[in-house]
């Protein structure tokens, strides 16, 4: 559908939906499912339960990007008070829509999971339970023990929308990798620095 134009489409649908009150604090919940097909995630996003949960944590617009998935959901201009809702495959780069969002929601790919540590958003990590083997899921699992994020599943996203507790979240500290460099450096007979 849309590729690196998505984000200016966006916000011309925004500006020309006249749903944004200039007064109110525009809130965007970004979810992501990567190069992936996660039909589920998209339509669990697209339920009214979810985009009612979203609504009522005071979230204003929902950005959807959708993969390699076969299922469009809804867009909407926001009329009724709902959610402004737009979505696009895919993009050169998602990084200024993680940086501008309010709340990520995510497939449970490293990549994105730890992307959005860094840039210390608040984050749910949707575990498609459809892979076989899915070792995704632990490492979601492992960061919601430590508080450092939310983990649901498609048919749990609009329970733990409405139950999360955003000031509960944890930063997330990147480890320091160079003293595993050094031993595998001199592990391998490289000299040291």
């Amino acid at each position: 559908m849309l590729n690196g134009e998505a984000h200016v489409n966006f916000q011309i649908m925004v500006m020309s939906c006249g749903a944004v009150d200039r007064e109110k604090e525009k809130k965007v919940v970004f979810v992501t499912v990567g190069t992936t097909c996660f039909d589920a995630l998209v339509k669990s996003v697209d339920s009214r339960h979810v985009r009612n949960e979203l609504k009522k944590r005071g979230y204003t617009n929902l950005l959807i990007q959708m993969g390699r998935g076969s299922y469009i959901p809804r867009k909407s201009c926001g009329e009724d008070e709902s959610l402004v809702v737009d979505y696009f495959t895919f993009s050169p780069s998602i990084a200024d829509y993680m940086r501008s969002a309010s709340l990520i929601i995510s497939h449970a790919g490293s990549g994105s999971i730890f992307e959005t540590l860094r840039l210390r958003k608040p984050l749910i990590v949707v575990v498609n339970e459809d892979l076989m083997d899915n070792h995704q899921s632990e490492l979601a699992e492992e960061l919601a023990e430590r508080k450092h994020l939310f983990c649901a599943s498609p048919q749990t996203l609009g329970q733990t929308i409405q139950t999360m507790d955003l000031d509960s979240l944890l930063p997330f500290q990147s480890g320091d990798g160079l003293p595993v460099a050094k031993l595998i450096n001199k592990f391998l007979g490289f000299p040291a620095e």
